[in-house]
């Protein structure tokens, strides 16, 4: 049988992000033959240090590559000032509308023994909403002076392919619990989160887009309920009881903040991770940024860039692959012999990863 090459863009960024990239690597390598993948690397360069040394975020080079030469990438992390600085803008939001990026996934998940196992999905809408960043400031004495303004845009195509996407997503993990491959059994659930009774032209096209395409018939026939929360209670409800949740599905702003909160619930950021996904496309993107404070300390937790490995396979199609590396991971977390400090141990980033690459 032929292997199936598939071509891998590394973009490290900054931080943290050139020690964890590698161990993405490092596991695909890994990964045993019987899978018939072999994979083709290339380096590439976007990030704030990046900026700083040629003045450009994301360079043209690495977009034209990605989109020429590559089927998925791995992305490390990005150090963004908290005051503006001219000419930089964020190169991960970027890349996400030039390559069409429109589901941001993110799934939360527990190791099967905890005391309270949870097991959820955050699909966030990933190229409109308040991110189009179409900011001005403006001065008029008589709104008090000076004042800025944002664009708030949501989209029905938008609003229907990401609830689509939710939806499909609901299927294919019902389809894993009912061969018993996974550990928590639930009926499979969208929950629509928006604020459509404050923004009823925005939120509430986004509220009807989304319900429109979850009755489709192949959520219907696949027996996928769905039910919708207002963002401020979907907060309060994710924290009280977040094993009433499956597949919650949002828009841009409420979908990160939803996904950056909901990794207290299992413990650390450096766990959680995520995949940009477009049609055919996929960059997996571990979700803790690019921790300045432990910069060069060597115990960066990989799991989160091991697991967003695994989540890009799973939307390159190779869902056999992705699950022997989630398999490796959550044995390595059981067993909890080695950890990193975020998670209370003393384990180094090299020690975590050649236990997982041992693992598989």
């Amino acid at each position: 049988m032929a292997s199936r090459v598939l071509r891998i863009g590394l973009i490290p960024g900054d931080g943290i992000g050139r020690e964890v990239i590698p161990a993405g690597r490092r596991v695909l390598e890994a990964l045993p033959s019987s899978f018939g993948l072999k994979f083709e690397f290339t380096d590439l360069e976007a990030g704030f240090e990046t900026f700083q040394n040629t003045g450009a975020a994301l360079p043209d080079r690495t977009v034209k590559v990605l989109k020429d030469e590559c089927d998925g990438a791995l992305f490390g992390a990005v150090s963004s000032p908290t005051k503006a600085v001219k000419g930089y803008s964020s190169p991960i939001v970027a890349l996400r509308k030039k390559l069409d990026l429109y589901a941001n996934v993110r799934p939360v998940k527990t190791i099967a023994s905890a005391a309270n196992p949870i097991d959820l999905v955050i699909v966030r809408e990933n190229t409109e909403d308040l991110y189009v960043k179409e900011e001005r400031t403006l001065e008029d004495p008589a709104k008090g002076g000076v004042y800025a303004e944002a664009i708030k845009r949501i989209s029905a195509r938008a609003s229907s392919r990401i609830a689509t996407i939710a939806g499909e997503i609901a299927l294919r993990r019902q389809k894993l619990r009912d061969s018993g491959s996974a550990s928590i059994h639930k009926s499979p659930l969208v929950t629509i989160t928006h604020k459509s009774n404050v923004l009823s032209q925005t939120d509430g096209l986004f509220r009807t887009c989304a319900k429109e395409a979850l009755a489709a018939a192949q959520f219907v026939q696949g027996g996928v309920a769905v039910e919708e929360q207002i963002v401020d209670s979907m907060v309060y409800k994710l924290f009280r009881q977040p094993r009433d949740y499956d597949v919650i599905v949002a828009p841009n702003l409420y979908g990160d903040i939803l996904s950056d909160g909901a990794a207290a619930l299992v413990g650390s950021l450096g766990l959680v991770p995520s995949a940009n996904v477009g049609e055919g496309f996929a960059i997996g993107e571990p979700c803790h940024g690019s921790a300045p404070d432990i910069e060069g300390k060597g115990i960066a937790n990989p799991i989160a860039t091991l697991r967003s490995t695994a989540l890009m396979l799973e939307f390159l199609g190779e869902e056999q692959a992705a699950a022997k590396i989630y398999a490796a991971v959550d044995a390595n977390l059981e067993e909890a012999k080695l950890l990193t400090p975020d998670l209370g141990g003393k384990a180094t980033t090299e020690e975590v990863v050649n236990d997982i690459l041992k693992r598989l």
